[in-house]
């Protein structure tokens, strides 16, 4: 099936997320896994540190002890055709046309990347809607969370707040680094409704760039990996000279 259930499209619209089960096969999964792990050992770059996110919990510095431990592979539509091929495939395609239009491209600008978060030095993702750090046409892009294995609360899955992407969140909410501010009564009411996505092998998390989301520590003694990929439709333009416009966009098959 290459589309949404009428209930999920609902989940989605009411939610801004929806969790579809078992989308991409076992055999599929542990490849990817294991293309990363060998990344991974090689430091094929382009990486992302754990040192360099500056999230709680990171090493404060690259030379600080765990401050190479990788926090994600980027770039990853370009790094193997095994990874490409996943984020433009039918399954994800109609879905995504569901959601965003007929005519939708993939991002290579935003996430396009493996999620890695290491149980030694993983630390904590604040929350944030995506959309505080892109810079769009318009605030309408989806993300599609590939697990590539086991995704809970102990290894550091996501949370998100349900219909919080129909909320209009006001600058007092948000600290300097556009993470939302849990010392913040209304913010405190909103988070109270959160849940947490957790995630089988081959489950994938379509999300909206609105939702609210953050992420714990990895308190297992096995290393997260994730395949992340954003959408937007074709007509909704990455505004030019930003971040957002800085890699070409890739159209998904008609």
């Amino acid at each position: 099936m290459n589309g949404f259930s009428p209930d999920e499209l609902t989940r989605f619209r009411n939610d801004g997320f929806a969790i579809v089960r078992g989308m991409l096969s076992r055999d599929l999964c542990e490849s990817m896994k294991a293309l990363a792990r060998r990344h991974l050992a090689a430091g094929t770059q382009p990486l992302e540190y754990e040192a360099q996110v500056k999230y709680p919990g990171s090493p404060a510095s690259l030379d600080a002890p765990g401050g190479k431990t990788v926090r994600r592979l980027l770039q990853a539509c370009a790094r193997d055709p095994l990874y490409r091929d996943w984020a433009t495939s039918l399954p994800l395609a109609g879905r995504l046309y569901q959601l965003l239009g007929d005519d939708v491209e993939l991002s290579q600008s935003h996430h396009n990347c493996i999620m890695t978060k290491n149980p030694a030095f993983s630390s904590a993702t604040g929350w944030h809607q995506d959309i505080r750090y892109w810079l769009f046409e318009r605030p309408e892009l989806v993300s599609a969370w590939l697990a590539l294995g086991p995704e809970h609360e102990e290894n550091g899955c996501l949370w998100l707040v349900p219909g919080s992407h129909r909320i209009a969140f006001g600058p007092k909410q948000h600290d300097e680094s556009l993470f939302l501010r849990e010392d913040h009564d209304e913010n405190r009411n909103i988070l109270a409704r959160k849940v947490a996505a957790e995630l089988d092998e081959g489950d994938v998390l379509f999300f909206h760039c609105r939702t609210l989301h953050a992420a714990g520590k990895n308190l297992t003694d096995q290393t997260k990996f994730a395949a992340v990929f954003t959408y937007h439709a074709a007509d909704n333009r990455p505004l030019q000279g930003t971040r957002s416009a800085s890699l070409p966009d890739i159209p998904l098959p008609e």
